[in-house]
């Protein structure tokens, strides 16, 4: 369930009669939990409540108090084992009257009227498996708001089938646009009266719903009236307390869909909520989605925390204005000049969805703006900073309107907070020029044209003329522009056609192919191009496969060229957004402008460092990039590739399979094998194959079992188009590609989970024959094992052999061959296998268990990683004498290693 169901579920259980018995079932299958789950907690099977609650494991413990008892009931939950010994997240007491519950870890306290259980659900999301932000769990209206809207928007489609064709669904798209302006409007003192616009509705339309319909649309025709050109003349008595709105949002007449007494229900309901509350930069994320069908599965997905947009903005261009504003200090002239240089900045996000960095932008320039009026000693009448100073574009209609929504919304809470409820009023109305929101294709537009790069005037888009702000004067040849955005990312393979022609169209010959480009990529060479023309800096959330592995020497050139450079960066970290049961992303933020002698910066966690130079896979002060070698470049042992089967089902059997061969034909088990690959070595699962040597086939034939599973891999060779796979049906009993070779060896996945604390591995005796998805190295030494094991060859091999989605992609002609490591003494390789050897004996420990359950994260033993953590400390102290702050410390050094081995083979040469 997303967070919009959730809100749904909880607030229909808090509106229902009390029931003791049913409602901690009810309340935990509002968050999701299946029948069956809910069924063995009833029978006690799964409830380990020790004080007559309900109690489950990893969530929650719940029990019913006596009437006005809840504190005290309470306390007995706190004080009870098994909430500790069974971990539970929160407790929870109700009498039917009063809910109080307490998140344990961190100590919150929830108290409210049961019937406020609804207003109050985000307080409960974790237990969902939803991990929400700050301005969610303290403001739950955007996502109620959503719920009531999307109810709304559903019934209207099944109610109203011609308003879902393609012609008509953008209609009712700005029908939602201008739903949401008005029930904002009316709460915020921009109509006349508190809740004028649903109390109309309510007061004039009849129950049935029926003349619903004429209603909105006299009063949205009334809004496009302007009373000083006497248009409202005809306008009915109960439109006319409405104000002119104009500007664009009501000019159109794109109609009313038929309402009925479910619908005109769902829009009361929506009106009655606190508009004022709403969060634009939260609520149109979340919004966009309802208007989708393919996202509305999603709904509440879609937002971009506030922290994660401000990793942009600050360095961007933000933390630039605030380092001003301090040099300034009360200086009237310096605090002046820099509220000229902000009317001068303009934002551009060409994938702006729902306008979020936009947003989020212009209240923070808002912020600073109004502290330099502060410090002067002048009060704000009119704000410096306009809507048009802000550009997007969005490939879909209803995100677009949605953004120009949210910036408009957005300014009246700005002028709200800083000149106050009057005035903010008198210059909202008739609504002026919104943001210069674009609808189309961000790779097939040219962004001069949405933004141009040398300004001579700032177009006025959407809603109206004039912009009716402080009017100071500026040079237009002075403007500042800042590209910002999270583009979509999608890896080669889950591109469409239409996707990578757009990727071909967007780079324009400027690389050989785009075959194996993520999609991201195509913003990249876009603001590369931009910037190249007319100036600006641009930074972007990026998957951070494209700061790693191949891609690096690919693309890398063509987006700096001769003249740009990358200017900070954030490495890898997890991108959550407002919720999702998905794993989170990992991303980077990678910002690059004009080459300059400023120092560079690199942020990570709560570090920052300084550099000169940041090169393509964020390290500081390094430029290198690593090309794959086909010698082991440090002298370790060789990895090579697995065995290639290409048998068409005919060597590879299941367990079962195997099983059944080998009884009914008992000789068949000398030409059997194990079989392991990436995902059997991980999960533990048991394949087997054939494998024949050439002087054994005569004698295989004989069993009919491997006859005919032979036949089936020469049918299979004999009808593929490559010519070498037709000749391989000479030797249908052999495998494609044979590596397997004697002695024990190492097996490497080539693609793990990203989640994984380190890469995974598994010990092979010589009968086992690795497949070609993972990687073999026979006759490893066991200090290698410690290298290969280590948080160091992770950060390594993460950064250069890259990603394929989510999941780590290991080469060893990238990872291994490449992967510097100093001379190392006899003790170095003493110590090294003594740590290897305690990893080894600590999952022998915990022996069945798979490397996918010792890797897990939130699982993996404590002896494991005491393990590890002894194998990383002693490996870094032989690195550099201690051990390393962090991935980017690990890098530096690492990659001043490779460097300086390449320097020297090349003089060698």
């Amino acid at each position: 369930m997303n967070a919009v169901e959730i809100e749904e579920a909880v607030s229909q259980l808090s509106t229902e009669p009390f029931d003791p018995e049913q409602f901690p079932f009810v309340f935990l299958a509002a968050f999701g939990n299946k029948e069956a789950t809910i069924k063995r907690l009833r029978a006690g099977n799964t409830n380990k409540s020790d004080v007559g609650g309900v109690l489950q494991r990893n969530n929650i413990h719940i029990a019913i108090a006596e009437p006005g008892r809840t504190a005290e009931k309470l306390a007995e939950l706190k004080a009870s084992l098994m909430t500790e010994r069974q971990k539970a997240k929160f407790i929870l007491v109700t009498d039917g009257e009063q809910i109080e519950a307490e998140e344990i870890g961190s100590g919150e306290a929830l108290a409210c009227r049961y019937e406020e259980l609804g207003n109050n659900f985000s307080f409960f999301l974790s237990l969902a498996g939803i991990s929400t932000v700050r301005e969610i769990k303290n403001n739950p209206i955007d996502i109620k708001a959503t719920s009531r809207l999307n109810r709304l928007y559903v019934q209207l489609l099944k109610d109203n089938a011609d308003w879902s064709t393609a012609e008509k669904r953008g209609d009712l798209n700005r029908f939602m646009a201008r739903l949401i302006f008005c029930f904002f409007a009316e709460d915020t003192g921009i109509f006349n009266g508190t809740g004028l616009f649903t109390s109309t509705i309510q007061k004039m339309s009849v129950a049935d719903g029926s003349n619903t319909k004429d209603v909105i649309l006299e009063l949205f025709r009334t809004m496009n009236l302007d009373p000083r050109e006497g248009e409202r003349r005809n306008v009915r008595s109960w439109a006319d307390n409405f104000p002119y709105v104009n500007g664009g949002l009501f000019a159109s007449d794109i109609g009313c869909p038929r309402f009925t007494r479910t619908t005109r229900a769902y829009l009361i309901r929506a009106g009655e909520l606190d508009w004022k509350s709403i969060n634009p930069d939260i609520f149109g994320s979340m919004i966009q989605a309802v208007a989708d069908d393919d996202e509305r599965g999603e709904l509440g997905m879609h937002y971009t925390s506030v922290p994660n947009i401000e990793k942009v903005l600050n360095p961007l261009f933000l933390d630039d204005l605030r380092e001003q504003l301090e040099a300034a200090g009360t200086n009237k002239r310096k605090l002046f000049n820099l509220r000229q240089r902000l009317s001068r900045i303009r934002v551009f996000d060409p994938a702006c969805g729902s306008g979020n960095f936009l947003v989020i932008a212009y209240i923070r320039m808002r912020e600073i703006e109004d502290e330099i009026l502060r410090r002067r000693g002048e009060p704000l009448t009119r704000s410096a900073i306009t809507l048009t100073q802000f550009f997007g574009i969005e490939i879909k209609n209803f995100a677009a309107e949605i953004a120009r929504l949210s910036l408009l919304i957005a300014e009246f809470q700005c002028d709200v907070r800083f000149i106050g409820q009057a005035e903010a009023r008198t210059l909202v109305l008739p609504l002026h020029a919104t943001g210069n929101i674009t609808k189309g294709n961000a790779l097939q537009i040219d962004w001069t044209e949405v933004c141009p790069a040398v300004t001579v005037s700032v177009r006025k888009y959407d809603q109206g003329t004039s912009a009716r702000r402080s009017n100071l004067e500026t040079n237009n040849e002075e403007w500042e522009t800042y590209i910002c955005g999270n583009p979509p990312y999608l890896g080669s393979q889950d591109q469409s056609k239409k996707q990578k022609q757009d990727l071909a169209l967007a780079f324009s010959g400027a690389i050989k192919s785009t075959k194996s480009a993520d999609y991201v990529s195509g913003w990249f060479i876009k603001a590369s191009q931009y910037s190249k023309r007319g100036g600006g800096r641009f930074a972007f959330v990026t998957t951070n496969s494209i700061c790693q592995g191949r891609q690096v020497a690919l693309f890398w050139p063509a987006f700096l060229g001769d003249n740009l450079e990358i200017q900070f960066a954030v490495p890898s970290f997890l991108w959550r957004n407002l919720a999702s049961h998905k794993a989170a992303v990992t991303v980077s933020i990678v910002g690059i402008g004009v080459k300059s002698n400023r120092p560079k910066f690199v942020y990570e966690k709560n570090q920052i460092q300084e550099a000169k130079f940041i090169g393509p896979y964020l390290i500081p002060d390094h430029q290198t990039i690593v090309s794959p070698s086909r010698k082991v470049l440090s002298g370790l042992t060789p990895m090579s590739n697995g065995s290639m089967p290409n048998d068409g089902g005919g060597l590879l059997m299941s367990l079962e399979v195997y099983s059944d061969l080998v009884s009914k034909f008992p000789g068949a088990a000398r030409f059997c094998r194990q079989f392991l690959g990436s995902h059997d070595s991980i999960n533990g699962d048991m394949r087997y194959c054939l494998w024949i040597e050439d002087e054994e086939f005569e004698q295989a034939l004989s069993i009919s079992a491997i006859h005919d599973r032979i036949e089936c891999v020469r049918k299979h060779r004999l009808s593929s188009d490559r010519k070498e796979t037709n000749e391989l049906a000479d030797i249908p009993y052999a495998f494609g590609e044979r590596r397997h070779g004697e002695g024990r060896a190492l097996l490497v996945p080539r693609h793990s989970s990203e989640s994984r604390p380190y890469l995974p591995s598994l010990f092979v005796g010589e009968d086992t024959v690795i497949g070609d998805s993972a990687i073999s190295m026979r006759g490893f030494k066991m200090w290698e094992l410690a290298l290969y094991s280590s948080k160091l060859h992770l950060a390594w091999a993460a950064t250069v052999c890259g990603k394929i989605k989510t999941d780590y992609r290991y080469s060893n002609s990238l990872g291994w061959n490449t992967f510097p490591v100093p001379k190392l003494t006899e003790q170095n390789k003493a110590d090294l296998t003594h740590c290897a050897e305690n990893i080894l004996l600590a999952r022998e420990k915990h022996f069945p268990a798979t490397i996918a359950d010792l890797y897990d994260p939130e699982q993996m033993p404590d002896g494991l990683r005491a393990a590890h953590d002894q194998n990383d400390e002693t490996l870094e102290r032989i690195y550099i004498g201690r051990r390393f702050r962090n991935d980017t410390e690990r890098l530096e050094k690492l990659f001043d290693m490779y460097t300086k081995i390449m320097t020297a083979q090349e003089k060698a040469s």
